[in-house]
């Protein structure tokens, strides 16, 4: 009775062990098969990425600095950048294009009228008038007031006939006038003050010409300046110092202008630089890439092994 049942269980223990390895080694193939399925996996990534690498574009340092120089915001573009570095570039170009523009133009504008003015409320007449026939004491006190002369002085130019009549040709200094004797030729319009940039600079700045203001003689007075250490006496009249506020607001349209073109230029500096800076950066990225080779290390299963070990596989990819 133990004999026979010996060789029952002989029997079924035969056959749980041949069961046992048809699945062992059905298992194993798969094994194999997925590692190779990895190994070729792996392989078919690097292979895409190393084309992918070798067809991307050679970005040289010194092409997208020259373009940025030139029109910042294209050596970004060139480099592949985001967008918004591009967009930001090209807007500040553009946008301080148009600003010193902008202000170029109210600088023009407002030239215009505080030269208008001045042709309208500074005559020769009443500066010459006005030192001469002045009846009031505390004008004929202050030097700026009292004399025709000074640290600045005008242009003058003389009619034909007076040219001929006293040998004077071109133009003459305004000097000339603290002679009493051309307050005629003055007032019949034979002797014109030269309007240039250097006059409606200096009856705007120079006490010595405050004279020729209309209002001059009823609504002249004093203004104390602080300079530092002393204090500085000013001669205006409310023409004056419109005239004085006009060319400020002139001149601050002039400086937002530079202020503009500064913008500009730094600009097209900070483009070239960062232009530069990032293709290095993709270059080494790119080169940090191409010199890390994958590598993969995988067993080999072997039927005939009784622990299912054929060997060993290694794999690199580059």
């Amino acid at each position: 009775m133990d004999l026979i049942k010996q060789k029952i269980m002989g029997k079924l223990m035969s056959k749980y062990y041949l069961i046992f390895n048809i699945l062992l080694l059905s298992h194993a193939n798969l094994i194999a098969q997925d590692t190779t399925n990895l190994v070729e996996g792996n392989l078919l990534e690097s292979k895409e990425s190393l084309m992918k690498i070798e067809n991307q574009k050679n970005i040289y340092p010194g092409k997208p600095l020259i373009m940025s120089l030139i029109l910042p915001g294209s050596g970004q573009l060139y480099n592949q950048s985001p967008v918004w570095k591009t967009a930001l570039f090209f807007g500040t170009e553009l946008t301080s294009l148009l600003a010193w523009r902008n202000f170029k133009n109210k600088a023009e504008d407002y030239r215009k009228e505080y030269q208008s003015f001045a042709d309208s409320y500074w005559t020769l007449e009443d500066w010459v008038l006005n030192r001469w026939e002045s009846n009031d004491p505390e004008w004929a006190s202050i030097p700026a007031l009292g004399s025709l002369t000074g640290t600045h002085d005008l242009r003058l130019v003389i009619s034909e006939n007076l040219a001929n009549e006293l040998n004077i040709f071109g133009n003459i200094s305004s000097d000339s006038l603290e002679n009493s004797e051309w307050i005629n030729w003055v007032i019949n319009g034979d002797v014109e003050v030269v309007r240039d940039r250097h006059f409606y600079e200096n009856i705007g700045k120079y006490d010595q010409f405050v004279g020729g203001w209309q209002d001059a003689k009823e609504e002249w007075y004093k203004e104390e300046k602080n300079v530092g250490d002393s204090t500085e006496i000013i001669i205006k009249t409310p023409l004056k110092q419109s005239y004085i506020d006009d060319r400020y607001v002139a001149n601050q349209m002039l400086n937002y202008a530079k202020y503009s073109i500064t913008v500009l230029m730094f600009n097209h500096v900070i483009s070239g630089i960062e232009s530069v800076w990032y293709s290095q950066k993709k270059a080494s990225e790119k080169l940090k890439e191409a010199s890390n080779f994958p590598t993969n290390i995988n067993l080999v299963f072997n039927p005939q092994n009784p622990l299912g070990i054929g060997g060993v596989r290694m794999a690199w990819s580059f």
